[in-house]
């Protein structure tokens, strides 16, 4: 075998070997949101000025697509119909928010924090994805008003299953 032969069969050897680590950190990134996976119902609530201003049924289907590469997710509330995808980048070590509404679309960066989903769609707005201690999950909205985080929507639910 030629060396020709022998540096190109090391050099595909070695990309093919990065392709693998990194499907891999990828996966384990995306397993830490397993505990978002299911058929959920629940309880949505927006808040105003600590107050309660509307309060309804929710329903959330949550699954791993395409390989466990991306997540999906259903939501149907009497106010609010989304359909979100969730994904970790490799390029930019980060996860990606990208939630599909009536009123269009947009995508936003997360991290995964102590447990915790945390969405930033602004300095002043996040989303938190957080498993509660009944085995459910909840997710809720907050906006930093005066250097405090205010809750202006909270979502509570058990699995159907």
């Amino acid at each position: 075998m030629t060396n020709f032969i022998k540096s190109l069969l090391s050099f595909g050897f070695a990309i093919s070997s990065f392709v693998v680590l990194a499907q891999d950190s990828k996966q384990e990134k995306m397993a830490q949101l397993s505990y978002l996976i299911g058929e959920w119902v629940g309880t949505t609530t927006s808040y105003e000025n600590g107050e309660i201003t509307k309060q309804g049924p929710a329903f959330e289907s949550i699954q791993y697509d395409l390989d466990s590469s991306i997540l999906v997710i259903q939501l149907n509330t009497e106010f609010l119909q989304l359909h979100t995808i969730i994904y970790y980048s490799e390029k930019d070590q980060t996860y990606y928010y990208q939630p599909f509404s009536k009123n269009g679309t947009g995508t936003y960066p997360a991290s995964f924090k102590d447990g915790m989903l945390i969405v930033q769609p602004t300095d002043s707005k996040r989303y938190i994805f957080t498993s509660t201690a009944e085995g459910g999950f909840k997710e809720y909205g907050e906006e930093l008003i005066d250097g405090v985080w205010v809750k202006y929507f909270e979502d509570v639910f058990t699995d159907t299953q």
